[in-house]
């Protein structure tokens, strides 16, 4: 073997050594990179499902539990309450839930799976503000319209008793209703509806 021989061997020694040692810094590097992308066991927890009780929420009443970082109402709807979800569609941007802001089992006029039970993610569809549960039918400062549901402070917006919209308010868009599922008669499972689990 010649001098010239020697040195060829040698640069192709060298260039797949530099090659293999670079290869594995750039994965060395990349792995851990890569891995701070994927979100930690907190946010997997944060969206994932979330199991309900409905014993203690009284005819009437409402609750609220966090499901991804966002308020979800349960509303326990009385007669009452449900008789007078009809009676005012005159007065809303979306009566039918044209517009999909829900599952296609809540697409019907109680907006729900089970009529007497509301749920909806409690945020304003105009800029996002939480709206309050305002019930009383009439409330004074709300008009001698107002057939009960909820009232936006921030800037004016208002939801009948199944998240509706009203017309001529900020929010353009009624209440989002996330998938859920029933688990049982009691139990609500927010997050997931029967087709996923």
């Amino acid at each position: 073997m010649d001098y010239a021989d020697e040195k060829l061997n040698r640069r192709k020694f060298l260039l797949t050594t530099t090659t293999i040692v670079g290869g594995a810094g750039v994965v060395a590097t990349a792995v851990p990179f890569l891995s701070s992308m994927a979100p930690s066991e907190a946010a997997k927890a944060a969206g994932a499902p979330v199991e309900v009780d409905l014993t203690g929420v009284e005819p009437g009443k409402i609750s609220t539990v966090e499901w991804r970082g966002k308020p979800v109402w349960i509303l326990h709807r009385t007669d009452a309450m449900l008789a007078a979800l009809g009676k005012h569609d005159a007065l809303l941007a979306d009566p039918a839930s044209k517009i999909q802001q829900q599952p296609p089992y809540a697409t019907n006029p109680a907006r729900a799976i089970r009529p007497p039970f509301f749920v909806a993610i409690g945020i304003c569809t105009h800029l996002g503000c939480v709206p309050v549960f305002r019930p009383e039918p009439g409330a004074p400062d709300l008009g001698a319209d107002w057939p009960g549901g909820f009232y936006c402070p921030c800037h004016g917006s208002k939801f009948d008793l199944a998240g509706r919209v009203f017309k001529n308010v900020p929010a353009p868009r009624n209440l989002e209703v996330p998938a859920y599922t029933y688990l049982s008669d009691n139990r609500l499972l927010i997050g997931a509806d029967k087709k996923a689990g």
